[in-house]
């Protein structure tokens, strides 16, 4: 990190598709909110052209979007699962949590300007408690500070502004943003929700964005195809949800690591635009780099609905662009028939569990999960639609038309201030009203955790079932005693009214207020608004024009925002006699790297939200959460504390960790809080793609076993040794030597994915000191 960089950036901004100067031959805004910015399909088709005669094959969809939007068409390697493609994304969009510490970054390098269309949206902060009023007022209170850095520094930098209660980010981007063949990086790990547009938009790091903010080429290395063909035709209960809750249940919570999954078949044409955003949203839930939809239809009836007809027509126009070649090849495929897919219920405490609908009952029986379902949850970034919200109603009214109302607790939320509003304007908050909802604020709540929940004490076994994504260990209400649930929201809803995890709404009846026994009907839904969307309440904050009047400051003894001083760089030498602070046994999100809920509020600060530091991780020593042992006193502490002790005596120290490490949210601080407290390395099974780029951003070794069982050997009490660092390069493995506690030693071999830019990111101590280093040089 940098705090001052001189503004020698010239060279490096290079605002592609940004501006009306390049010859267009339609002109057609992205959204009302971009009107200076357009929509060049000649210009990729130019691109991607030079790229064809190249490959000489069909391409892929995926291939097409990225492709043409190389930095180098001509002279870009591209190996699929090996080639690290320099990128020039159209757009950057940020969520407040992880905004905060992007433009901290971005000031630091010293930059007058974003060089590309650059959004913040806030959605994280707002906590669930009471009501969708009173918990945005609260929040716009307690986060007053933070609102007022990220207002003021979008104005000055050049950022468009989302103020809270707009919405979740994905919604907002996909009902303004978003386009077919679009290419759009995200600070949020649910960005490919934008892939129901045929776009492709990837979540990453804020070091990330920093990049393309200041004009850099964006770096990620070519992802392999994972086509899923769809075929028949969605029909009963069964939704788009049960599409991506049946391919975690295929390829589990890693097997699209290192791919870009492609939906494609006859059986899409049965799929709204918002349903194929619901399942391109959940692809991060399988590791998956994004997922998208070949443009069809549906996404014209979308833009158009949303106030794009132009976009509509365009893309119409230029639709050999937006769809795959016949005759692509896919690295794997997978077939689903929609006929025969069944609703999903997938959990507890991972997303990939998956049970159809007609077994959960006799899984949960057979496992002990509480059966008595406390709280249902319906909305999301995933879920919250129009279309989403009308299937719930529709549900909840046939309750209500029998005398019947939710039998837990209830809540819903609304994705975008302009779905809140139409659903007012149309009548469909009325039976959720009449049902005992509780509406939320339009934020992400509960989802990511940002829930007061007062209903049971923490340990408590219970359970809460929701239309979410993520359904970690302690994810929604930092209680890991809670076993959560994910399925659709109109199986969320149908739940919540029998309140028993071992109703089946497709065979068992109900019994009204009058005693008489009823079976739920077929949900019903409306795809879009007759009437239209109603905007609601005018959210948005332009950059200004002129900004000599704004100012951004960063109180000293803020608790909440803090400037960034760079980290040191690499001293050359080998890292030696390393302690280990701790050995993760298992799963190791970037929840349990980084503790969300009630740490958010740090975000901008890095020192104080380095105390969440591993605070869930379990510990292979003892089996413990936050209590390792300090190698050097002897003495059992807290994970972050044991970390500042190394780090005030000067003592680098390691991670070892197990499978699929790092897996979940986009969030950096993952990776920030360990460099911040002096950790070197992370030594693992397996990675997670975005956690394992923002250790590399951020200067941190990460590596992983050569030999996968030689996690096995290596004993929290070692000592750990890399050496030969001198000679780190590309494909080259580094030898490490473990120094057990009676002192016998043994080798084993550690390999590495960096490229010779990520190794000059190590050196110079991190990715950001690096790009001082090239902007001195200019």
């Amino acid at each position: 990190m940098i705090r001052s960089i001189l503004h020698k950036g010239a060279k490096l901004l290079n605002p592609r598709c940004l501006s009306s100067s390049s010859p267009l031959p339609q002109k057609v805004a992205i959204s009302k909110f971009d009107q200076n910015h357009f929509i060049n399909y000649e210009k990729l088709k130019e691109s991607l052209d030079v790229v064809r005669n190249r490959l000489n094959r069909p391409l892929t969809l995926c291939e097409k979007i990225l492709y043409s939007h190389l930095d180098d068409p001509s002279g870009q390697e591209l190996i699929r699962g090996e080639s690290y493609l320099k990128l020039r994304p159209d757009r950057v969009a940020m969520q407040d949590a992880t905004a905060q510490m992007a433009m901290l970054q971005f000031i630091s390098s010293g930059l007058r300007k974003v060089a590309v269309p650059s959004t913040i949206h806030c959605d994280h902060l707002i906590e669930a408690k009471v009501g969708s009023v009173e918990d945005l007022n609260r929040a716009k209170d307690l986060n007053e500070e933070v609102y007022d850095f990220l207002s003021s520094s979008s104005a000055k930098y050049g950022v468009g502004f989302w103020k809270p209660g707009s919405g979740i980010i994905h919604q907002i981007v996909l009902e303004n943003y978003a386009y077919p063949g679009l290419l759009l990086i995200g600070t949020d790990s649910h960005t490919p929700n934008g892939g129901g547009l045929g776009g492709v938009l990837i979540g990453v790091g804020g070091a990330d964005a920093v990049d393309v903010m200041a004009g850099l080429p964006w770096e990620l290395k070519c992802p392999k195809v994972i086509g899923v063909n769809l075929t028949g035709k969605l029909n009963g209960w069964t939704s788009p949800k049960d599409v991506i809750l049946k391919v975690a249940d295929i390829l589990t919570v890693s097997g699209g690591t290192g791919a870009i999954i492609e939906y494609h078949g006859r059986g899409a044409e049965s799929l709204s635009c918002t349903g194929m955003a619901t399942i391109c949203n959940m692809g991060a839930e399988v590791g998956a780099t994004t997922s998208l939809f070949q443009f069809n239809h549906r996404m014209s009836n979308y833009l158009k609905a949303t106030g794009r007809s132009d976009i509509a027509h365009l893309a119409e126009k230029h639709s050999d662009l937006l769809t795959s070649d016949n005759g692509c090849e896919y690295d794997r495929c997978i077939e689903i028939d929609l006929d025969k897919l069944e609703p999903h219920v997938n959990g507890p405490f991972t997303p990939d569990l998956a049970h159809t609908i007609s077994k959960l009952g006799s899984a949960a029986v057979e496992n002990d999960w509480p059966l008595d379902i406390r709280v249902s949850l319906i909305g999301s970034c995933t879920n919250s639609s129009y279309e989403d919200m009308t299937r719930a109603a529709s549900v909840a009214k046939q309750a209500l038309s029998h005398g019947l109302k939710a039998k837990t607790t209830f809540t819903v939320t609304p994705g975008s201030e302009q779905i809140r509003a139409t659903m007012a304007r149309d009548g469909i908050d009325k039976p959720f009203n009449d049902f005992g909802a509780i509406v939320l604020a339009n934020a992400c709540g509960p989802c990511i955790g940002q829930w007061d929940r007062e209903d049971v004490k923490k340990g408590e076994k219970n359970t809460i079932v929701t239309s979410y994504n993520r359904n970690f260990t302690g994810r929604n209400d930092a209680n890991p005693a809670t076993h959560a649930f994910v399925a659709s929201p109109e199986i969320v809803t149908a739940l919540a009214i029998a309140g028993d995890l071992r109703f089946n709404p497709l065979s068992d009846t109900l019994t009204g207020s009058n005693g008489e026994k009823f079976k739920l009907e077929v949900p019903v839904g409306e795809e879009l608004p007759q009437k239209g969307f109603d905007p609601g309440q005018d959210t948005y904050q332009p950059p200004p024009s002129d900004d000599s009047d704004v100012f951004v400051k960063v109180d000293p003894k803020s608790t909440r925002l803090q400037l960034l001083e760079p980290f040191s760089a690499w001293n050359g030498e080998d890292i030696v006699d390393a302690p280990i602070l701790i050995k993760v046994l298992g799963k190791c999100t970037t929840d349990h790297i980084s503790a969300a809920g009630p740490w958010l509020k740090y975000r901008g600060h890095l020192d104080n939200i380095s105390n969440n530091m591993f605070l869930t991780a379990v510990n292979a020593e003892n089996k413990e959460m936050n209590k390792v042992k300090n190698q050097v006193t002897g003495e059992y502490g807290p994970v972050p504390e044991t970390a500042r002790y190394y780090k005030a005596n000067h003592i680098p120290w390691i991670v070892v960790g197990d499978s699929n490490y790092g897996e979940g949210s986009s969030r950096e601080h993952a990776a920030l809080e360990p460099r911040h407290l002096g950790g070197v390395a992370v030594i693992v099974r397996s990675f997670a793609r975005i956690h394992e780029t923002n250790l590399k951003k951020q200067g941190i070794l990460p590596l992983v076993f050569e030999n996968s069982s030689d996690y096995d050997k290596v004993q929290p009490s070692d000592k750990i040794s890399l050496l030969n660092l001198n000679g780190l390069a590309p494909g080259k493995a580094v030898q490490c030597q473990l120094k057990h506690a009676d002192g016998s030693t043994e080798t084993i071999t550690l390999c590495h994915s960096m490229n010779e830019t990520q190794i000059e990111w190590f050196q110079a101590g991190s990715a950001l000191n690096r790009m001082k280093q090239l902007m001195e040089q200019q």
